[in-house]
């Protein structure tokens, strides 16, 4: 068994204002995704995307937050949020969902691109593979916080949560990390060169990169939750799949009907 490094989730502290761990990744993933959008237009050439990618970029973390937050309340605690609705705003006191989240940056960034006539697939490749240089560090921000830990075994990796009683748990944040962060990243980023080759040079439309990322992410994650904590609330459905699990399989799904969708289309115009 290793012995959890407990760290305290508070980074600094000014008077009533706290900078914490968990903030600071978000802010950390961010502004790596920035760079990594403005790094891709630039080899890409694609000059229209520096003019909206400010403004892109505020409503895809609006949506994010506001996705993120109703997702929880909808998929993970709606009888208790349906009983104190006044506390739905309060995403200081945790309650985020990724599904939920992504579903609001998806809807966000689609009616941004309708809006300014940006292409959306095109958009959407370019900053689908950043979003797992977000997650490595947002589940490092978890496994700091000490939460969404994972069942209890007896791998000698487990660790002792301090919110997760005396017995040794999986460490699933970072097996989170490793697989939904960094092996994404690696895989989306060594192939997002393909979409926007010519059809000659055997191209995929753009939106296949959004389509891998949803079948590897739903695979990965639904890997993981075998092994991750279920919410209290809710249990595993059937006795068998956590909620995470449900979601991660409808996000397949969709990744798959995505790809075959995108890849019977025509391959787009590179400067639109």
């Amino acid at each position: 068994m290793l012995e959890y490094p407990s760290i305290n989730p508070v980074l600094l502290s000014l008077g009533p204002l706290q900078v914490r761990w968990y903030g600071l990744m978000y802010v950390i993933g961010f502004t790596a995704a920035y760079l990594l959008v403005m790094h891709q237009a630039k080899k890409f050439r694609w000059d229209r995307m520096f003019l909206h990618v400010d403004n892109l970029n505020l409503a895809l973390i609006l949506g994010v937050v506001l996705g993120g937050r109703l997702g929880y309340v909808l998929f993970y605690n709606p009888a208790y949020y349906w009983a104190h609705p006044t506390e739905i705003p309060a995403i200081w006191t945790g309650g985020m969902s990724f599904h939920g989240g992504f579903l609001g940056a998806f809807l966000a960034g689609f009616l941004y691109c309708r809006r300014t006539g940006l292409d959306f697939w095109k958009a959407a490749d370019l900053y689908i593979v950043t979003v797992p240089v977000g997650l490595f560090f947002g589940r490092l921000g978890n496994f700091i916080n000490g939460e969404l830990y994972g069942r209890i075994t007896n791998a000698p990796w487990a660790m002792i949560f301090p919110q997760g009683g005396p017995l040794p748990r999986h460490p699933s944040q970072l097996y989170e990390a490793l697989l939904e962060g960094l092996i994404l990243f690696l895989i989306l980023w060594t192939t997002k060169a393909k979409p926007w080759q010519p059809a000659r040079s055997s191209g995929w439309p753009h939106g296949v990169m959004l389509a891998l990322f949803l079948g590897l992410y739903g695979c990965f994650r639904f890997l993981v939750e075998f092994v991750r904590e279920p919410d209290p609330q809710i249990g595993l459905i059937g006795s068998i799949f956590s909620m995470g699990q449900v979601l991660c399989l409808l996000m397949l799904c969709a990744g798959i009907l995505l790809w075959l969708g995108r890849k019977t289309a025509t391959v787009e115009q590179f400067n639109r």
